[in-house]
C-alpha cells in the first residue's frame, strides 16, 4: 500500500510540475497581492499604535506573506476534477479501481501540495522577507507545529473540496456550490483579514462550528506564535478533529452517492 501511496503522490507532483508558466504567473500574482495586503494591514496597525487585534507589525507582515504562500499550498479555490468525471460518467472507472477514489484523490493532492511548497510558497516568502521585516518564531517547537498545522490544513481543504465534488452526484452542475464555497472560505478562513478583528462571538463560532479557520488562520496563528505554544497545540487539535470528521463525511457521502448510480447515456 505504501508503494501505491508514494506513486500517487509522485504522480500529483509530476502533473503540476508540467505547468511551469502557470506556476510562475501564480507566484507573481500572489507576490503582487502580498504587497497590497501587507501595506493595508500595516497601515491599519499604524493607526492603532502599531498593533492590530494582537498582531504586531512583524507578525502582520509574516501573516500576509506566509498566507500568500499557503494560498496555493492549501488550494481552496481550485476544485478537483471529480465533479466533471461524475458528469461524464468516467467516475465509474474510478470506482472499479482497487484503490478507493477518496484516497486516490487525497494522495494525488498531497503531491500537488509538495510541488506548491517548493514553488508557490517559497517565492512570496522570499520576497516578503527581503521587502519587510518578518516575524521569526522564538520557540523551536513552533516549526514542527507549523508543518503539522499546514499538513492538516491541506487535508481539511481537500476533504471540503471532495465533498463539493460529490454533490455532482445529485446536482450534476456544482458551479453554484463552488461559488458559495470560494466566497465563504476566503472570508472565513483568514485570507482577507485575521479573524481576530471580528466580534468575539463571531470568531468563536467560526473556530468551533466551521472548518474554515483550519484552512489558513490556524497555521498562520501557529507560525506567528499568537497565543503561545499552548494555543498552537489547541489549534492543531482542532484541525485534527475537523480532519477526522470531514474524511468520515466524505466516506459516508460517497457511499450514499454510489449506492444507486445511474450514468448518463446508459
Amino acid at each position: 500500500m505504501a508503494r501505491v501511496q508514494a506513486a500517487l503522490v509522485a504522480a500529483g507532483f509530476r502533473r503540476y510540475a508540467t505547468y511551469r508558466q502557470a506556476t510562475f504567473a501564480g507566484a507573481f500574482t500572489n507576490t503582487v497581492f502580498g504587497f497590497l495586503r501587507c501595506y493595508i494591514l500595516l497601515s491599519v496597525a499604524a493607526t492603532a499604535g502599531g498593533v492590530m487585534a494582537g498582531y504586531t507589525g512583524p507578525q502582520l507582515a509574516s501573516y500576509v506573506w506566509l498566507g500568500q504562500g499557503l494560498l496555493a499550498v492549501v488550494n481552496s479555490w481550485t476544485m478537483l476534477d471529480l465533479a466533471e468525471r461524475v458528469r461524464t460518467g468516467d467516475v465509474v472507472a474510478d470506482l472499479l479501481r482497487p484503490v478507493d477514489p477518496l484516497w486516490t484523490y487525497l494522495w494525488t493532492d498531497l503531491g500537488r501540495a509538495v510541488y506548491a511548497v517548493l514553488t508557490r510558497f517559497l517565492a512570496p516568502l522570499v520576497v516578503g522577507a527581503v521587502a519587510f521585516g518578518l516575524y521569526v518564531p522564538q520557540s523551536l517547537l513552533t516549526y514542527p507545529l507549523f508543518a503539522l498545522s499546514t499538513l492538516l490544513a491541506i487535508v481539511v481543504c481537500f476533504a471540503c473540496r471532495y465533498l463539493i465534488g460529490l454533490t455532482a452526484f445529485w446536482l450534476l452542475d456544482i458551479r453554484g456550490v463552488m461559488m458559495f464555497w470560494v466566497f465563504v472560505s476566503g472570508a472565513a478562513s483568514g485570507l482577507y483579514f485575521p479573524l481576530a478583528i471580528l466580534p468575539e462571538w463571531l470568531a468563536t463560532v467560526l473556530w468551533v462550528a466551521t472548518p474554515f479557520p483550519s484552512l489558513l488562520q490556524a497555521p498562520l496563528d501557529v507560525v506567528v506564535e499568537r497565543g503561545g505554544t499552548g494555543h498552537a497545540l489547541l489549534v492543531c487539535l482542532g484541525q485534527v478533529v475537523w480532519t477526522v470528521l470531514l474524511l468520515l463525511a466524505c466516506r459516508v457521502a460517497q457511499a450514499s452517492a454510489v449506492r444507486k448510480l445511474v450514468v448518463q447515456g446508459g
